[in-house]
């Protein structure tokens, strides 16, 4: 890997960590974005990104099972991998899908304060209309990006 390459793979570890994900994730993806040849082996990508087979191996699956990464299939028992365009629409679906899930919890808080607890409610309330208020806009946001893929292709 180039030096530029690796600062880049590294810069993206340091997104992916503060988006709430593992350096390590970040780090494999962004790899996989820019690796030539494509479609490297879990060999390859441990040797690439100094990690372990178990450590990459690990990540890939957790990759894998979020749509953002899949397995190439081969001739071979070897795990190859390549990147699945649309990633970051795909994480934001997952995080929006978080925050829906909060909406019920916010609700049931709100079910347990009476009306005497004003100060208490209005910070719930506010929480699940800023929640509500996201899920709404995020999902039109990802309506309005699709549009623009198909546009833009």
């Amino acid at each position: 890997m180039k030096s530029s390459e690796s600062e880049f793979v590294d810069r993206m570890g340091l997104v992916m960590e503060r988006l709430g994900a593992t350096r390590s994730m970040g780090r494999l993806w962004a790899w996989l974005m820019i690796c030539d040849p494509p479609d490297p082996s879990l060999t390859d990508l441990a040797a690439e990104l100094g990690l372990s087979k178990t450590a990459v191996s690990t990540v890939a699956r957790q990759l894998e099972a979020a749509g953002i990464i899949e397995r190439v299939p081969t001739a071979t028992r070897e795990h190859r991998y390549r990147e699945v365009g649309g990633g970051w629409a795909q994480i934001l679906q997952v995080q929006l899908g978080l925050v829906k899930q909060s909406l019920d919890t916010l609700e049931y808080g709100l079910s347990l304060l009476g009306e005497d607890r004003v100060h208490q409610r209005v910070r719930l309330e506010e929480t699940r209309d800023f929640f509500a208020f996201t899920v709404q806009d995020g999902d039109e946001m990802l309506h309005r990006w699709q549009e623009y893929r198909e546009r833009s292709s």
